[in-house]
């Protein structure tokens, strides 16, 4: 496994905070990208940097060395009544990313998405199936994880329906969708998050429910 520095947005974050000491362990360098005053949220060892993850000017410049682009940037507890915030935030952070990613020469694009499809959601999974073909558009090797549901300090209510989803991965009517858009564990989202960046970019890579729980045992 090479050591290698990544550039995460999204760093203090539900996921970037346990992500980056997770890449730290394994001897990655980490860059994470914070707001002004949100310093002290980063995890010890990762190198700070400030910016706005929506303007490419604040931060492209401190990209380098990185050859790695973890996107995190994202609207906290995403439901049905926020389309406005994932419009106005989670799409054009894509663009900013990636616009900085181009002019940083960026070799590999990790970017959280969504399952899809689904029966709910649709303000939600539009934005970030747009930021997919973004990203695609862009040429970067990229590598996208779409999780349903990421269990986890303050998003716990789901284990409640643990049973019906295990009744539905058996019934052979119902097994796909469960399984597509089954429940995920935030130890499950940061084992997959380092695997995807050890194995870097080539193409582009999708990563569906199955394929990030199993991304705990390799």
């Amino acid at each position: 496994m090479t050591p290698r520095c990544i550039f995460i947005t999204g760093a203090s974050g539900y996921m970037g905070r346990f992500l980056i000491p997770a890449l730290l362990a394994r001897g990655h360098r980490v860059r994470a990208l914070v707001r002004e005053g949100s310093a002290h949220r980063v995890p010890s060892g990762a190198e700070v940097i400030i910016g706005n993850a929506l303007d490419p000017s604040t931060f492209a410049d401190a990209i380098a060395p990185a050859d790695t682009f973890v996107h995190l940037i994202g609207t906290p507890h995403p439901g049905p009544g926020k389309a406005a915030s994932f419009r106005a935030v989670d799409l054009p952070s894509v663009d900013a990313a990636l616009t900085a990613s181009l002019k940083a020469g960026i070799k590999h694009f990790v970017y959280v998405s969504v399952a899809q499809p689904a029966p709910m959601m649709q303000a939600y999974i539009e934005v970030r199936k747009k930021g997919e073909e973004m990203i695609r558009a862009s040429g970067i090797p990229a590598t996208l994880l779409r999780p349903w549901y990421v269990l986890g300090p303050g998003h716990r209510w789901p284990y409640l329906l643990l049973p019906f989803y295990a009744l539905f991965e058996r019934l052979p009517a119902t097994r796909e969708s469960a399984m597509r858009l089954g429940l995920v564990t935030l130890e499950h989202m940061i084992a997959a998050l380092v695997v995807s960046v050890e194995q870097g970019g080539d193409g582009v890579r999708v990563i569906d429910v199955p394929g990030i729980r199993a991304a705990q045992k390799i």
